[in-house]
């Protein structure tokens, strides 16, 4: 199981009160995080990711361990502490302002 904790405006949405855990079948992935995520919660399909292309949407960050890693590729295996359920996958709605 993994934990996943997501901004407050997609938790709302969801019908989520605080994080959530996720059920994965092979390889901690954020790909595959979030596919499960998509599984569970069905209303969450195509606001963390593009539906037709699987890219992260605009002011969305991803967070491993107190990494950003947003950038890197999706199918990267997740460090082990968030494998073990350790330590959440964190979906951050980026900020902005001046």
């Amino acid at each position: 199981m993994v934990q996943v904790e997501l901004p407050a405006t997609l938790r709302r949405f969801a019908g989520i009160s605080e994080e959530t855990w996720v059920e994965i079948t092979g390889p901690p992935t954020i790909d595959a995080v979030l596919d499960a995520l998509d599984a569970k919660y069905p209303t969450l399909r195509g606001t963390i990711r593009d539906p037709l292309t699987g890219q992260r949407r605009p002011y969305l960050r991803y967070f491993a361990c107190q990494q950003d890693v947003s950038f890197e590729p999706t199918s990267n295996p997740l460090p082990n502490a968030i494998a073990a359920g350790h330590e959440p996958l964190i979906v951050m709605g980026a900020i902005s302002g001046g």
